[in-house]
């Protein structure tokens, strides 16, 4: 079986990890995998990419190109929207490659044109990392329900117009989706329902397979030595939370998580320090009423299981998510999390068992939610051993790649 794999990155968030995972995870399982990216992060000589500085040069201008139609509106929205009408080549390099099956993941930022997708002679899975593939553009759709139609009208684009671009989008996807060979494939249930629920893929096949993680690299290390090497305080409870692009995107929920953890002070007090990895210290840092320590990005496996291992609880308050790497990978090392019952985070937190899932945004609950996970050592120490089962029961690269493997024989015979 000969699979490559197509994303616009191998990068180290959301869906380019998830790809990339997918591909060591078929790697290991013997299967002959190629990975094809236009923006190549890793140190990684296997993964297939442009090599001349002029193709590197188009590949970081093709973003802003791809972006130009969205001038028109310039009262839009800040959050992701794709078009995708810069043409490319990269039927051609697949077929160079010769897979037997395509699998598409996250493709956007001017990477992959509409069009070509109806080029690919050979059956498609796509593996979708959030809305884009059935929506007039947006990526998440947010309380919009317009994809279920044919979209127009848009309020990302805050435009009245029902011939807007996310219509003639829609009918750009509706003509190149017709006739082709393609399987959807959604990590978290929420997003298949999304799915199925739309104009555009309501008659194909869409099955659930959830993104597979290390669980080697990702792994529970011993509490006092994750706080020593970070130089984090030990007696202190720790509240960790991602923040990348978190006060610019309001899906990220950073402003429903501020006044939870301002409630928190009430029962608290100064027990708790705040964690944050995935940005710098702002100029202008939140006040969230306690010492706040900023981690930076952080780019390697090791240095992430430290932070979610130092931590006492994982806080992800998004208001609408896929299957979020980041709370996998905090299961994974053994610490409870606490989200939203949004999306996939069903998927991955048992209410209760490995965390808590608050109801949707109620910034009161999310703050009971925070102190019923660290309030108990006892009840902590379950949650944490519940949290890493979750992870190898459910969401190991082998469980990964098995099930891929399977879904590829099943559209290539």
């Amino acid at each position: 079986m000969k699979v490559c794999i197509v994303s616009r990155s191998d990068g180290r968030s959301g869906g380019f990890a998830a790809a990339y995972r997918l591909y060591q995870s078929l790697l290991q399982s013997g299967v002959d995998a190629n990975m094809l990216v236009e923006d190549k992060q890793r140190d990684d000589s296997t993964v297939l990419s442009p090599k001349s500085k002029i193709a590197k040069g188009w590949a970081k201008f093709v973003p802003t190109l791809d972006a130009l139609p969205l001038s028109l509106y310039p009262q839009r929205e800040r959050g992701s929207y794709s078009m995708q009408w810069v043409p490319d080549r990269v039927a051609a390099k697949i077929a160079r490659i010769a897979p037997e099956v395509i699998n598409l993941h996250w493709i956007n930022a001017g990477y992959v044109q509409l069009e070509t997708v109806a080029k690919f002679k050979k059956p498609i899975v796509w593996t979708l990392h959030d809305m884009w593939a059935f929506t007039g553009g947006c990526h998440y759709s947010g309380d919009c329900d317009r994809y279920i139609k044919s979209c127009g009208s848009c309020p990302q684009l805050h435009s009245s117009s029902d011939w807007d671009i996310s219509r003639l989008l829609w009918q750009r996807k509706a003509k190149a989706w017709q006739n082709l060979n393609l399987t959807i494939v959604t990590p978290s249930a929420w997003l298949a329902e999304r799915a199925r629920a739309s104009s555009l893929f309501q008659d194909l096949r869409i099955e659930v397979i959830p993104n597979g993680i290390n669980t080697q690299s990702y792994k529970p290390i011993d509490k006092k030595t994750a706080k020593d090497i970070l130089g984090l305080p030990q007696d202190k409870q720790i509240i960790l939370f991602g923040a990348t692009n978190a006060a610019s995107d309001l899906r990220k929920g950073f402003h429903l998580l501020l006044p939870a953890l301002q409630l928190l002070q009430q029962s608290h007090g100064d027990r708790l320090e705040v964690v944050v990895f995935g940005s710098s210290q702002p100029s202008n840092p939140p006040d969230f009423g306690y010492k706040t320590h900023y981690l930076g990005k952080l780019y390697d496996d090791i240095s992430l299981s430290l932070a979610y291992s130092a931590a006492d609880v994982f806080v992800a308050p998004s208001i609408q998510d896929n299957l979020p790497n980041t709370v996998m990978e905090a299961l994974a090392c053994g610490t409870p999390c606490v989200a939203f019952k949004i999306g996939g985070m069903s998927d991955l937190i048992s209410h209760q068992q490995c965390g808590y899932l608050a109801q949707p945004f109620v910034v009161e609950d999310l703050s009971q939610g925070i102190s019923w996970v660290i309030e108990n050592i006892e009840r902590h120490h379950k949650l944490a051993s519940n949290a890493r089962k979750k992870v190898e029961e459910n969401f190991t690269f082998k469980i990964q790649s098995s099930r891929y493997l399977a879904l590829y024989k099943q559209v290539t015979t």
